[in-house]
């Protein structure tokens, strides 16, 4: 499994028990969505490595408590602290309306209400205190802000997302 095509649902933090126990720190607002995995892939030295879960219960709140197949001693438990979890893309929960993951709209048109299509999203950068889009016009990269208020609609049979923009956001890009 390659790590393009999964997500990240969180990390190792600590050891629960001498069985070889393991707290995982899930990275969701939904965890009880993850209590009943049969399986993980925790990233063991760059590589994805699949995991069998025995038993898992949430533990308060947004950890899970995990018992591996395989794993039975504090040792091999203390091998895993801060390897991160994944899983595949396909198990995300759907989503509708105007909320969206960020891989899923990569390609998508953006197209502003005033001016029209605008470009395609290359990808988001959400290293930044504000995500943004990355849009390609041409071979001019435009950034927009990922802003609930400019977002229209997310059109995913068209592929497009739609959004009302403040004048002069595009212009400044592409003006001569």
């Amino acid at each position: 499994m390659r790590k393009e095509d999964c997500f990240y649902l969180g990390k190792i933090a600590k050891k629960f028990s001498f069985k070889g126990e393991v707290l995982v720190y899930l990275d969701t607002d939904e965890p009880e969505l993850y209590e009943n995995l049969e399986s993980v892939f925790v990233e063991c030295n760059k590589h994805l490595v699949p995991f069998f879960i025995e038993t898992a219960s949430l533990h308060k709140n947004d950890f899970l408590r995990i018992r591996f197949e395989d794993v039975t001693t504090e040792e091999e438990a203390e091998a895993l602290l801060g390897n991160d979890l994944y899983l595949p893309l396909k198990m995300l929960p759907k989503l509708s309306g105007n909320k969206f993951y960020f891989h899923e709209v990569i390609g998508f048109e953006v197209e502003d209400q005033r001016l029209g299509v605008v470009g395609k999203i290359q990808s988001i950068n959400d290293s930044t205190a504000q995500p943004l889009f990355e849009v390609l016009n041409g071979a001019v990269e435009i950034l927009i802000p990922m802003i609930d208020h400019f977002l229209v609609k997310i059109d995913r049979e068209n592929k497009k997302v739609v959004m009302n923009l403040p004048e002069g956001l595009i212009e400044m890009y592409l003006a001569p």
